[in-house]
């Protein structure tokens, strides 16, 4: 297992944390040559971009590896795809790519370019891994006994528009689906998609921006179903965010869950992108057809 830091700088006490939760897995994590770098300029990357590129390259390329956790999110994905050639990935064996908030970029472009499966789920070297045993529960039971996470809920998850569909999980944070529409290595459209959505720290005006732009570009369109995740820190607060949705988003006629609990936010799900599934939101459920790992 190799991790990654293709995104921000990880604090090195909660790396630290996350790899002794990783050999008490009995795994043998292996940190890329950059993991612990900063970019001599912008303090807010993990090195410069072909160092966090050629980290995520080694580590996709080798044959030991079978996962690559990415250990932060933060700023910087759409910079390292720049300089990744996704040509050389589809000669190595298929892995499992795991995070979330920017690494959805990674996402985009591994589910779409290589046609893997991913997870979304905590990046390692978090608060949302190392101080949160439900979450990180969640992660060891989807790498480990996928078989046990196939039917995805949440206890405050609701039906913001009835009915079921299926399709193929796709998605992730907004700014990033956002900032990446029409860029090289993201899909077209949401076409046939069970389109996951979630975010922190944007105010109500701005996602209602970024909702819009996925509306009226018609990446959305064609769409089976969403299911909406956290929007911590997003004012004045989640209930104008659920009203802001629920105005947005039932024009589509299609199945919308609101508040499942993937995201930035505390015991986060793990939800595997690039598999098909029901979403049935009369009870705010997603099941998955076979286990997202073999």
């Amino acid at each position: 297992m190799s991790v990654v830091a293709p995104c921000s700088p990880a604090p090195p006490g909660r790396l630290d944390a996350a790899l002794r939760v990783l050999r008490r897995w009995g795994l043998e994590p292996v940190l890329a040559p950059h993991v612990r770098d900063r970019h001599p300029r912008l303090r807010y990357l993990a090195g410069t971009d072909a160092a966090r590129a050629d980290g995520l390259r080694r580590a996709w390329l080798d044959p030991n590896t079978a996962a690559v956790l990415c250990a932060r999110g933060g700023d910087g994905a759409h910079r390292t795809l720049d300089m990744v050639d996704f040509t050389e990935l589809r000669r190595a064996a298929p892995k499992i790519l795991v995070g979330f908030s920017d690494v959805t970029a990674l996402h985009e472009a591994f589910t779409h370019e290589l046609g893997v499966v991913t997870l979304h789920g905590p990046v390692v070297a978090s608060q949302y891994f190392v101080d949160d045993p439900r979450a990180t529960e969640e992660l060891r039971a989807t790498l480990f006994e996928p078989e046990s996470r196939l039917r995805l809920t949440s206890p405050k998850a609701e039906t913001l528009a009835g009915g079921s569909a299926r399709g193929v999980t796709v998605g992730g944070n907004l700014s990033l689906l956002n900032d990446g529409l029409l860029a090289p290595l993201s899909r077209p459209s949401a076409e046939g998609g069970l389109v996951l959505l979630e975010d922190i720290g944007e105010d109500i005006a701005r996602v209602d921006r970024m909702l819009t732009h996925l509306l009226r570009s018609g990446w959305l369109r064609g769409a089976a179903g969403i299911l909406l995740g956290s929007w911590t820190d997003c004012p004045p607060g989640p209930d104008t965010v659920r009203e802001l949705m629920a105005e947005r988003l039932r024009p589509l006629g299609i199945p919308v869950v609101w508040g499942l609990n993937f995201g930035h936010c505390a015991g986060q799900l793990t939800i595997p992108l690039g598999v098909r599934a029901t979403l049935d939101a009369d009870t705010a459920t997603l099941v998955l057809d076979r286990p997202a790992l073999r």
